[in-house]
């Protein structure tokens, strides 16, 4: 079975502020996923949340790591797929989902068997994924993009105009903590999550994708008055801990996943820093 996984373990902001670039890289970057015919984790222990990605050039079935203590993957857990990729079939104890460009499915707790399938194997499909702990089970449930809950923010004079995607989040999916949406910055527009904030109440993990050839992403990282960057990439991932800002800004307008968990669900619960207190 082509499944690796990795452990990252949580950082005081007072160790951060000491990392050099390669560190603060090791830490928080998340650069090995979408493998092709592999099934790839990486186990934080912020918040026990798990991201990953599947990419099936073959049938790929999902099962428990090491970690876990658990037999199956989903035993006491939840997860959130969207596929990035080409169309394809997710199979979750016989029945199937099919998922396109761009598409949702959440899976809660308590499913033994889930099977990651592309329709074409020479276009895959991409599944990005997100777990977490999860303490009882809500039915699985397909959210396309067309039906995620859109919200715009922003605006073109401040570089910021955008389309928030609410796709796994209360008032569509049932959810024990698990929360995921999709962010599209218009043409023009650079910067996500700004005014910047932080929720001390749970973990967020920002997945940047569409970003054009030769361009990159700055994403901003730490405590509102103590800051650090990493440059990001195409299908790259970064963890940011309950105490850090989660903002950045790119070469040129791109896409980013985001997904969260931890004491609650209130989506509007956030601590905004303004603007020119940051540091």
């Amino acid at each position: 079975m082509a499944t690796t996984y990795e452990s990252r373990y949580a950082s005081s902001p007072e160790a951060v502020k000491q990392y050099d670039t390669t560190q603060l890289r090791k830490e928080f970057l998340v650069d090995n996923l979408m493998k092709e015919g592999e099934i790839t984790l990486t186990y934080s222990h912020y918040d026990r949340y798990i991201v990953g990605s599947i990419v099936p050039t073959n049938e790929l079935k999902l099962e428990t790591i090491d970690p876990l203590k658990a037999e199956y993957f989903l035993e006491r857990r939840e997860i959130g797929i969207i596929n990035v990729g080409g169309n394809g079939t997710v199979t979750v104890e016989g029945v199937s989902y099919s998922l396109g460009f761009k598409d949702a499915l959440y899976i809660g707790s308590g499913n033994k068997e889930v099977v990651f399938k592309s329709d074409d194997a020479a276009n895959p499909a991409k599944f990005y994924l997100n777990s977490a702990p999860a303490h009882t089970s809500y039915p699985t449930k397909k959210v396309s993009k067309a039906e995620a809950n859109k919200i715009e923010l922003g605006s073109l004079e401040t570089a910021n105009h955008r389309t928030v995607n609410q796709m796994i989040i209360g008032g569509i999916v049932t959810t024990c903590q698990l929360q995921m949406g999709m962010t599209e910055l218009k043409t023009g527009s650079v910067w996500n999550t700004m005014p910047a904030h932080v929720h001390d109440r749970r973990m967020e993990i920002y997945f940047y994708l569409d970003i054009p050839e030769n361009q990159a992403v700055c994403h901003f990282m730490g405590q509102p008055q103590e800051t650090r960057h990493i440059w990001m990439n195409n299908d790259q991932a970064v963890i940011s801990p309950p105490w850090s800002i989660h903002s950045g800004s790119g070469t040129s307008n791109y896409t980013f996943i985001w997904g969260m968990a931890g004491e609650n669900l209130d989506y509007g619960d956030m601590d905004v820093a303004k603007i020119t207190d940051l540091r």
